[in-house]
């Protein structure tokens, strides 16, 4: 037992006989230096590890802004209706930060334990834009109904195409829980029809007729703000310099949950069915309180719509080409909770009256998850 307590010690980092030395070391591939727990971290690098973690979250939000201001402004360019570049553009941007620390801890991940990030980041994601994403809306347009001057309190989208949206979600979300549970040979050749299963969404939502106005205006492009059109050029290099700031912040981020999943005594994929999802998700739920504020809730749904599409299944497939794909306790309650909440919200819009207040206890299986992962840890 004693050997095996030191095993285990030694696989992800907790304290040991080597408790106080060095914390951090770095850890290079790619010829980027990247920290990397090793130890249990005392007092100093606990407040390093929270910079860090504070640092790279904020990077993460910043290219993705610049990211999203200039893919609507490529929707625009390619011609696309709002609707799709809101399901489709807009929500792979918001979508990236969580999709991109599932590709760097399942591909760069040198351990189980980094992978193990990348495992919780792909089911977190949906968890946290299903319960406090939708609870999030809900509360904003409840409380915003003075102010946009509305006698009710009712959300106006489009119910029958949000269900659908709901069905499509629920349908892969139980699929790639179901992999979750059992093992086989060819688990992660799947990881293909994941990648088919969205390609087939945006396609449909590309073809789709759109309600949105085309001539809604856009905000200057930032690398070019006092262009009333602006070049294509300068909109695909704010896009790519975005993308690339967002996958170095990314990489930083996971060896950062790494750290405090370590502190915790935790496994590091359960710190990221928690702390990584909140952050990441957070450009949802900004860009659906702005929205919402200016009665623009059809936009706000949609854009959590598509990016919970994209986690069922970009996330995934990557998990599934680079991991196990096996689930313990805590991520099948992540996967439970997801599920029951997408069945209740998809009841709620194929009854085609959605008064908001009733949005908001969507949260609830959110905080059922976090008691459940605080009494199993």
């Amino acid at each position: 037992m004693a050997r095996m307590a030191a095993d285990r010690r030694q696989a992800v980092g907790l304290p040991g006989e080597t408790f106080g030395r060095d914390v951090l070391t770095c850890d290079r591939a790619g010829g980027v230096a990247v920290p990397s727990v090793l130890r249990s971290p005392g007092p100093e690098s606990c407040m390093s590890t929270a910079l860090l973690f504070l640092l790279s979250a904020g990077a993460i939000y910043a290219a993705c802004e610049y990211f999203v201001n200039s893919v609507e402004w490529l929707g625009r360019k390619l011609r696309l209706d709002a609707t799709a570049t809101g399901t489709v553009l807009a929500a792979f941007g918001t979508a990236l930060p969580e999709s991109a620390v599932t590709f760097v801890a399942v591909i760069f991940g040198k351990t189980p334990q980094a992978r193990d990030v990348g495992v919780g980041a792909a089911l977190g994601g949906p968890l946290v834009l299903a319960t406090i994403g939708y609870a999030v809306v809900g509360a904003a347009l409840w409380m915003a109904r003075r102010r946009l001057r509305r006698d009710d309190r009712l959300v106006r989208v489009e119910h029958r195409r949000l269900a659908g949206d709901q069905q499509w979600f629920l349908l892969i979300f139980l699929a790639k829980c179901a992999l979750g549970l059992v093992a086989f040979a060819f688990k992660p050749w799947l990881g293909v029809l994941f990648l088919a299963a969205y390609a087939l969404y945006a396609w449909r939502e590309i073809r789709r007729d759109g309600t949105g106005s085309d001539d809604d205006p856009l905000a200057p492009l930032k690398f070019q703000p006092h262009a009333a059109d602006p070049e294509l050029a300068r909109v695909l290099l704010q896009a790519v310099l975005a993308l690339l700031v967002t996958a170095a912040a990314s990489r930083l981020f996971v060896a950062q949950i790494e750290a405090i999943g370590a502190a915790w005594h935790m496994p590091p994929h359960r710190v990221a069915l928690l702390l990584s999802p909140v952050a990441t998700e957070l450009p949802e739920m900004v860009n659906a309180l702005i929205w919402v504020r200016q009665g623009k809730e059809r936009l706000a749904l949609a854009n959590i719509s598509g990016a919970m599409m994209i986690q069922a299944t970009i996330p995934s497939a990557l998990g599934l080409f680079a991991t196990p794909w096996r689930f313990d306790a805590s991520l099948v309650a992540a996967g439970v909770a997801t599920a029951a909440t997408v069945a209740y919200l998809g009841w709620l819009f194929r009854r085609g009256r959605v008064d908001a207040r009733w949005l908001v206890p969507a949260v609830l299986p959110y905080g059922a998850f976090a008691a459940f992962l605080a009494w199993h840890g």
